[in-house]
């Protein structure tokens, strides 16, 4: 794909812009609105519990960068929201992820993501441990699990299911 340079050091230098590398190409399939429901496993931060959630997946960047908006609201009201921008490390391939949340810490680096078998999975780590994350689409159903390794245990255990379908 030819394309011309918006930065003004720049302005009417032609290019060629590879699409392969384009973090939209890559996660085509996660690119829409999304509504559906979150199970809450019981963890440190409270009971098990079920709420509505959406998850808005939007090109940027020219198709280098995905955003990604996450939010759930409990019956009780209180919600929670959390937003990401995936892009891919041009010298590597890797998917990178960038992620902050109303929890209130602040953004990390980015996390390197695996892709297996369709599913991308990212392993953040905070001071609290480990959060993996996985994300895939299968039969136009957008599913996002997040499992928790709280510092000094081995194992993970649940912390989030979501499942949606696009609107």
């Amino acid at each position: 794909m030819i394309t011309r340079s918006c930065c003004p050091a720049h302005i009417g230098v032609v290019m060629d812009v590879p699409p392969k590398g384009h973090a939209a190409e890559l996660l085509r399939d996660f690119i829409g609105h999304w509504r559906g429901i979150t199970e809450i496993a019981q963890s440190p931060w409270g009971a098990a519990r079920t709420a509505e959630a959406e998850a808005v997946f939007t090109q940027a960047a020219g198709g280098y960068a995905v955003v990604q908006s996450y939010r759930h609201r409990e019956p009780d009201g209180t919600h929670f929201e959390g937003h990401g921008m995936f892009t891919v490390d041009p010298a590597h391939g890797d998917t990178l992820w960038y992620y902050v949340d109303s929890m209130g810490r602040p953004p990390t680096a980015p996390v390197r993501g695996t892709w297996h078998a369709g599913t991308l999975t990212v392993d953040r780590r905070t001071p609290e441990g480990v959060a993996r994350n996985a994300f895939r689409v299968e039969d136009g159903v957008l599913v996002h699990t997040a499992e928790l390794r709280l510092e000094g245990t081995a194992e993970f255990t649940p912390l989030l299911k979501s499942v949606f379908r696009k609107t």
